[in-house]
């Protein structure tokens, strides 16, 4: 498994269903997401069992993402009629709906192969990469087919890259949008354990 963290997100160019249910066939990242940031997740396959409760999360997330500036945009080997399918199928049915974000078409699985993470039975597993400003991977968590990642954690992931970006401080195990960040020195560290050791 590749960890792409700290390097250029791998660039790609794909039929998608736009979140205003357009299907584009050359959807391109990098165009997509020129001087934003960026979450990309990668699921098995639409009309399963984990991925429409995951799908649905990052929906309801998603206007918390756009307040962040964050594009949020789902992959799966799945071709963008499956997708827009999965869109067009209720939830109380087993779809998505009317999801807000692009979904991908990863038909030749050169997108998740280029992320490496496809399992071997030639879905995706449940990868997510939060993507800065720059095009560069920041942070990056694979689950296992049966195991749902928790959406609310890429949030606070987006909001610890802000408080580093903005304050140059580091974001300590835990930290949450409002605490307090460390210097990046022994000093610093020596001050936020004499005051948060015992929250930790």
């Amino acid at each position: 498994m590749a960890v792409l963290v700290g390097k250029p997100a791998p660039d790609f160019t794909a039929a998608a269903v736009l979140g205003n249910g357009e299907i584009v066939d050359e959807f391109n990242l990098t165009e997509t997401i020129k001087g934003k940031k960026a979450v990309i997740f990668f699921y098995p396959l639409d009309f399963t069992f984990v991925c429409p409760s995951e799908l649905i999360a990052f929906d309801h997330r998603f206007e918390e993402f756009k307040k962040r500036g964050v594009e949020v945009i789902g992959v799966s080997i799945d071709s963008q009629f499956s997708h827009n399918a999965w869109r067009n199928t209720d939830i109380n049915d087993g779809g998505i709906g009317q999801v807000k974000y692009a979904l991908v078409a990863d038909v030749k699985h050169e997108i998740c192969q280029a992320y490496d993470v496809e399992a071997d039975a030639g879905v995706a597993f449940r990868g997510s990469f939060l993507i800065d400003e720059e095009g560069v991977v920041r942070h990056q968590v694979v689950n296992d087919l049966p195991l749902g990642r928790n959406v609310d954690e890429m949030l606070r992931m987006v909001d610890a890259l802000a408080f580093h970006q903005e304050h140059g401080e580091v974001c300590p195990a835990g930290w949450q949008e409002g605490d307090k960040g460390m210097d990046a020195s022994p000093s610093g560290v020596a001050a936020y354990l004499s005051e948060n050791s015992d929250k930790l």
